[in-house]
Parts: structure tokens; C-alpha cells; sequence
């Protein structure tokens, strides 16, 4: 079998690089970038004790403001005003369950 060219012994011995060598470096060597970065304090990571209360509450009543709208138990319903209302209400208690620590 031919021998594929600058694949030889001595050619690989001229490189450097033996036979299986890595490219990157092992993930056992780890460098420390030598900056400290100070842990989140415990009272900054909590959120307030009425916060999960409020966001219920949004979600609630979001959803009890599009399903009573389509029931027509509201005044003036069916209206646009009483979805829209709902569906902010849902959202903002989602932007805020995001937030929840």
C-alpha cells in the first residue's frame, strides 16, 4: 500500500504532533481568568412576600375576565375591552413569574 504523502514518521516527528495528540487542550488544565466575581446577596435574590400573591392574582383574574366576557355575565358583553384586559392581565403575570426568585 502507498504511503500517503507528509503522513510518515519522520514528517510527524518534524511537526511536533504524535500520532492522536488534541488539537484544543483537555478540559483537566482549567484557567482561572483571575477576576473575582462576589456571590448575589440572599436578600437581593428573594422577591417580596406579596409578589407571588399578585401574580396569582393577575392570572386569575385574567382568565375570569375572558371566560366571563364569553359567558356574558360581564356588563356590555360580549366586549373586546373585558379580552384585552384579560390577556394583559395574563401577560404581565407572566413577565412577572419570570422575574419570581
Amino acid at each position: 500500500m502507498p504511503a500517503r504523502a507528509g503522513t510518515s514518521k519522520a514528517a510527524r516527528a518534524a511537526s511536533g504532533k504524535a500520532r492522536g495528540s488534541r488539537a484544543t487542550p483537555s478540559k483537566k488544565v482549567e484557567r482561572q481568568s483571575g477576576r473575582y466575581t462576589p456571590p448575589i446577596p440572599r436578600t437581593v435574590r428573594r422577591s417580596p412576600r406579596w409578589y407571588p400573591w399578585v401574580l396569582l392574582s393577575l392570572l386569575v383574574l385574567g382568565v375570569l375576565a375572558i371566560i366571563l366576557n364569553y359567558t356574558e355575565l360581564t356588563p356590555a358583553s360580549p366586549s373586546p375591552g373585558y379580552v384585552v384586559g384579560g390577556i394583559v392581565a395574563i401577560l404581565v403575570a407572566a413577565m412577572m413569574a419570570t422575574r419570581y426568585r
